[in-house]
C-alpha cells in the first residue's frame, strides 16, 4: 500500500461495533487513560484533583476503538491533628489544681489520677477530726507543693497530647474554676472545724478553771490561795487571748463565782478570817483590769470595812487586839463603819471600868490597857482623848489587881503588882496603901499566915511598945513587918560581924554583941510577922527569913539577926524571943 492509503487494521471490528456516538470514521486510537493514583504516593495535599483529559476525536478510519474503563473516585485527604491548644493546658492545670486528678482523668493517666485521689485522702486523714494545732505545717506545706507539681505536669502533658477531649477547653477551664471552690470550701469548713475544737477547748480550760474554784469552798483562804490564784491565770487568759471566744463571754460569770467563793467567810460571818481575802478580791481589779471586772472592782469594799469593824471589835481589849481599827479609819475613812470605831472603844472602857469591881479585875485591867494601846493606834490622833480614859481606868485597874490577887492567895503577883501601882503612880491616894498591902503580901509569900487577911488601913490608938532590931551580921539588912501595923526597916551592915555554924553561936554573939546597927519600932500590941531579907553580895546566897512575935504591953523587945552557915550554906536565921526585959509597965 502506499502511504495515504486507507487500510485495515488487523483485529478491528467492522464500524457497526463503534460505540454509539461515534462517528463512522477511522482514525487513530484514543489516547490512553493515565493510570490512577495509588494510594502509596498521595498528591500534595494543596494540588487539585486532576481534571478528566477531554474526548478524543473520533477516528476517521479504522476500526473503533475499545471503551475507556471508568475512573474511579478520589480518596478523601486525612484530617490533620490538631493543633497544641493553651486553653486544654490551663484547663488541665486548673483541674489537677483542686486536689481531685480530674486533669489526669481528662488526659486518661489514671495512675496519676490515683497518686491525687490518694495525696488528698492522706491530708484528709491527717486534717479531720479538725485538731486544736491544726494540721502540721510540714504536712500543708508538702500538700500545697505536691498540687503545684500535678498542676504544671497536668498543663505539661495537655500541651503534647493531641487527643480529643470529651469536653471543649473552654467548658474544662469553667469547670477548674468551679472545682477549684471545693478545696476553698474544704479550708472555710477545716478553718470553722478548727475554731469549733479551739472553743471547745477554751471552754474545756473554763470548765477547770471553776471546778478548782468549786473545790476551794470551805478550805480557809491561806491553804486555797495557791488555787485561787491557778483559776485567776485562767480567767486572765481567756480573757487576754481569746477576747471573743465562747469562754471570754463565760468568764464575768465564773468571776462572780470566783468573788463569792473566795469571800465566802465573810457570808459565814467569820470577819477576821475574811480580811486576807477580802484585801486579795481588792488587787484583782489591778492584775485584771477594770474593765474586765466591773462592777465587782468595788464589790469587796464594804464587806472588807464591815469585817475590819467587826474583827477589831472582837479583839478589843485583846494585847495584839483592835489594830483593825486603825486600819478602817485609813482604808475606809468617810464609811459607815468607820464613824463607829469611837463609841466602840468609849463603850469599851465603860464596860471594863465596872468589871474591875467584879470577880477579875486583873483581866479587866489587861483588856484596858490594850484598848488603851488601840486608841493610841488611831490615825491623825483620832483616840487621843479615848486613850487618857483608858490609861485612868488602868490606873484604877492595878491596884484593884493587887489586892484581888492578895485576896486569892498569889502573894508573890500582889507583892510585884502593887510594888509597881506604888512606883507608877506617885501621885495616886491610894500608893501609901499599896505599899502596906505590897510589903504584907510579900511576907506572906514566905509565911502565909501573914496574908490571912489584909492589914489594916490604920494603926491602932493606944500605947506603943518598944520593939528593937539589931544587924548582928555582915550585909544590909530590910526587915519587914505587919499586923496591928505595917511597915519596914533598913539596917546598915554589921562590920565587925561574922557567920556562924550555928544558932548558939549566932545567939551568944548577939547577946554579947555591942555596936550592933539597930533600928526601934514603936509598935502597937498584937501579932506581927517579920520578913528578914538579907543582901546576898557580901555573904553569897542567903535565904530570907520569916518569923512571927507576940507584942505584948509592958515588955520591951530586942531581935538581934544573925547568919548561919553550919547548918547550910547560906542559911539565914533571926534571933526570935531573945527579948531583953527591961521593965513592966
Amino acid at each position: 500500500m502506499q502511504p495515504g492509503d486507507e487500510h485495515a487494521t488487523p483485529g478491528a471490528e467492522p464500524n457497526d461495533a463503534v460505540p454509539p456516538g461515534q462517528g463512522g470514521h477511522f482514525g487513530p486510537p484514543p489516547p490512553m487513560a493515565p493510570p490512577p493514583p495509588t494510594p502509596s504516593s498521595p498528591p500534595p495535599p494543596s494540588s487539585p484533583p486532576p481534571l478528566p483529559p477531554p474526548p478524543a476525536a473520533p477516528p476517521t478510519y479504522g476500526p473503533p476503538a475499545p471503551a475507556p474503563a471508568p475512573a474511579p473516585a478520589p480518596l478523601p485527604a486525612p484530617a490533620l491533628p490538631p493543633a497544641p491548644d493553651a486553653l486544654r493546658a490551663l484547663s488541665a492545670g486548673l483541674l489537677n489544681l483542686t486536689g481531685l486528678g480530674l486533669g489526669y482523668v481528662l488526659l486518661k493517666r489514671w495512675l496519676l489520677a490515683a497518686l491525687c485521689w490518694a495525696a488528698t485522702a492522706g491530708l484528709l486523714f491527717v486534717a479531720f477530726p479538725a485538731e486544736v494545732d491544726g494540721v502540721p505545717g510540714g504536712v500543708l506545706v508538702g500538700f500545697i507543693a505536691f498540687l503545684v507539681l500535678a498542676a504544671a505536669d497536668g498543663a505539661r502533658r495537655a500541651l503534647r497530647t493531641h487527643q480529643s477531649w470529651p469536653l471543649r477547653a473552654p467548658l474544662a477551664v469553667g469547670l477548674g474554676l468551679v472545682l477549684l471552690a471545693v478545696p476553698a470550701g474544704g479550708v472555710i469548713a477545716y478553718d470553722a472545724a478548727r475554731d469549733e475544737a479551739v472553743e471547745e477547748m477554751l471552754l474545756d480550760r473554763l470548765d477547770k478553771a471553776d471546778r478548782i474554784v468549786t473545790a476551794a469552798d470551805g478550805r480557809t483562804f491561806d491553804a486555797a490561795e495557791d488555787d485561787y490564784r491557778s483559776a485567776l491565770a485562767i480567767y486572765r487568759d481567756l480573757g487576754d487571748d481569746h477576747p471573743g471566744s465562747k469562754a471570754a463571754e463565760r468568764v464575768p460569770d465564773s468571776l462572780t463565782a470566783y468573788y463569792k467563793s473566795v469571800a465566802a467567810p465573810y457570808d459565814e460571818r467569820k470577819y477576821c478570817e475574811a480580811l486576807e481575802p477580802l484585801k486579795y478580791l481588792r488587787t484583782l481589779p489591778g492584775s485584771l483590769g477594770k474593765d474586765r471586772v466591773g462592777t465587782l472592782a468595788t464589790w469587796p469594799d464594804d464587806r472588807l470595812a464591815t469585817s475590819l469593824y467587826e474583827c477589831g471589835a472582837q479583839g478589843l481589849g485583846a494585847v495584839a487586839g483592835g489594830a483593825e481599827f486603825g486600819e478602817l479609819l485609813r482604808t475606809f475613812p468617810d464609811s459607815d463603819q468607820a464613824a463607829k470605831v469611837e463609841p466602840a472603844i468609849r463603850a469599851a472602857i465603860d464596860a471594863r471600868s465596872t468589871d474591875l469591881k467584879g470577880s477579875d479585875p486583873c483581866k479587866a485591867t489587861d483588856e484596858l490597857r490594850g484598848i488603851g494601846s488601840t486608841a493610841k493606834a488611831l490615825p491623825d490622833d483620832a483616840g487621843g482623848g479615848l486613850s487618857g480614859d483608858a490609861a485612868g481606868a488602868v490606873e484604877s485597874g492595878v491596884y484593884a489587881c493587887g489586892v484581888d490577887e492578895f485576896k486569892d492567895g498569889k502573894f508573890a503577883e500582889a507583892a510585884k503588882t502593887l510594888k509597881d501601882f506604888a512606883g507608877t503612880y506617885k501621885s495616886n491616894g491610894k500608893r501609901d496603901r499599896a505599899k502596906d498591902i505590897a510589903i504584907a503580901a510579900e511576907i506572906a509569900d514566905a509565911r502565909p499566915s501573914a496574908g490571912s487577911s489584909l492589914p489594916p488601913t490604920k494603926a491602932p490608938g493606944g500605947a506603943k511598945l518598944t520593939y528593937v532590931v539589931e544587924n548582928g551580921g555582915p550585909g544590909t539588912l530590910e526587915v519587914l513587918y505587919t499586923g496591928p501595923t505595917t511597915g519596914s526597916i533598913k539596917l546598915a551592915s554589921c562590920g565587925g560581924c561574922k557567920t556562924y555554924t550555928s544558932k548558939a553561936q549566932g545567939k551568944k554573939a548577939c547577946l554579947a554583941g555591942k555596936g550592933h546597927p539597930q533600928k526601934t519600932l514603936n509598935l502597937p500590941p498584937g501579932d506581927y510577922h517579920f520578913l528578914y531579907k538579907r543582901d546576898a553580895s557580901g555573904v553569897g546566897g542567903v535565904r530570907n527569913n520569916a518569923e512571927g512575935s507576940k507584942v505584948q504591953p509592958g515588955y520591951r523587945y530586942t531581935d538581934c539577926s544573925y547568919v548561919v552557915t553550919g547548918g547550910g550554906l547560906g542559911g539565914l536565921d533571926g534571933l526570935d524571943g531573945l527579948d531583953g526585959l527591961d521593965g513592966r509597965t
